[in-house]
């Protein structure tokens, strides 16, 4: 068909606007995908690859995928647990060699509980700084040392924390020749602290709003802090009062506690967010201890409750009742809280065992019968 003039012009319908519109349109497409082609900044394009060719992904992560991180410690046959190895009472290392303290011991009361082998634990040691780095990036299943449970980690840090296994305050410690007695008198001092701490964050608000100025001397381990505070570098060292307390028994120089109490700390294991049958494993394990203690069972007696008529008792260590075993349902065996105890003990026993020797009294953290806060909802 030839073309139908108007006016001198060409005449062309809509449809072959249409059709020239998109042809330009696909033009420039190509030359820009082409163009990024070239570019060395961009993401490269994949290779090619086909289903025999796709690599495996890694044991755990497989696990993971799978059936969380509860499968994944499973099959790896071991829990990875991060911990300190610079408090004495709470997390260091023996003479032996040995990971110790009140902390290691719920790594160990957790791994008792899944694996059915307190001993079943790789223990990383971390500084402040690196406690919630190294648990956001899946290097451990479990974070216990000595972290305060606050609003802001737990909505930041991508970490859930679970039952709080000891109750603390901050608090402050001088040289015994010190003339400083109170925060009072703490005017112009320079403290020791920690960083990447709750404790230098209360720091900064109390004495803030008190209007007492001081010189923070900060270091990132116990390990730094304490020879410099020995030596005079600084005048008062900041942190949990039980810390204190353990550091006080183990230098040699005399020392003094003092009163003052300038917040809530409450301590106990973290997880990672995200992993709820994880989460409830950890805590259900963790509790077990303070149970047995509230039944009154131990370590060296627990044998004794084979042929108990207590039906609480037990479903909580996985004996049969009438003729049946009540399972749990948390993933966890029937007698994980048996395992838990004859292992590692009971709440009690763990205290006795690593911070009674500090001289650190049960207070608050006693049992609820006792007039403490340790109060479990009931195993059944």
């Amino acid at each position: 068909m030839g073309r139908i003039y108007l006016e001198g012009k060409p005449y062309m319908n809509k449809n072959s606007k249409l059709l020239r519109l998109l042809a330009v349109i696909f033009t420039i497409v190509l030359v820009a995908a082409a163009c990024g082609d070239d570019d060395g900044d961009e993401e490269t394009e994949p290779a090619e690859t086909t289903p025999t060719e796709t690599a495996a992904p890694a044991e755990d992560d497989t696990a993971e995928d799978e059936g969380g991180r509860l499968a994944a410690v499973i099959a790896r046959g071991s829990l990875n647990c991060g911990v300190n190895q610079t408090l004495p009472g709470f997390g260091n290392v023996d003479a032996n060699g040995n990971n110790v303290g009140f902390d290691i011991d719920f790594c160990r009361v957790v791994a008792a509980a899944v694996l059915g082998n307190a001993d079943a634990v790789n223990y990383t040691p971390l500084d402040a700084a690196q406690r919630f780095p190294t648990l956001q990036s899946g290097e451990i299943d479990l974070l216990v040392r000595n972290t305060t449970w606050t609003a802001s980690r737990d909505g930041n840090e991508q970490a859930n924390f679970m039952f709080t296994t000891f109750f603390d305050g901050q608090g402050f410690m001088v040289h015994g020749d010190s003339e400083i007695n109170s925060i009072s008198d703490m005017s112009g001092a320079s403290i020791c602290v920690l960083q990447g701490t709750t404790t230098l964050l209360n720091l900064n608000s109390v004495f803030g709003d008190m209007g007492i100025g001081f010189t923070p001397v900060e270091f990132q381990s116990n390990d730094e802090l304490q020879p410099a505070f020995t030596s005079g570098q600084c005048e008062v060292w900041t942190t949990d009062a039980s810390g204190l307390a353990a550091f006080s028994s183990t230098l040699d120089i005399p020392t003094r506690v003092l009163g003052d109490i300038i917040s809530k700390e409450p301590l106990g294991p973290v997880v990672p967010d995200g992993d709820t049958e994880w989460a409830q494993v950890v805590n259900w394990a963790t509790m077990a201890t303070v149970q047995a203690e509230e039944y009154g069972i131990t370590s060296s007696n627990i044998g004794s409750f084979d042929d108990t008529d207590n039906s609480n008792i037990r479903r909580f260590l996985g004996l049969p009742i009438e003729g049946e075993i009540a399972e749990v349902g948390l993933g966890l065996p029937a007698d994980f809280a048996s395992n838990i105890i004859s292992q590692v003990g009971n709440y009690g026993e763990i205290y006795e065992r690593h911070l009674a020797p500090l001289g650190l009294e049960r207070g608050v953290n006693a049992l609820w019968t006792d007039g403490g806060l340790m109060y479990v909802p009931p195993f059944r």
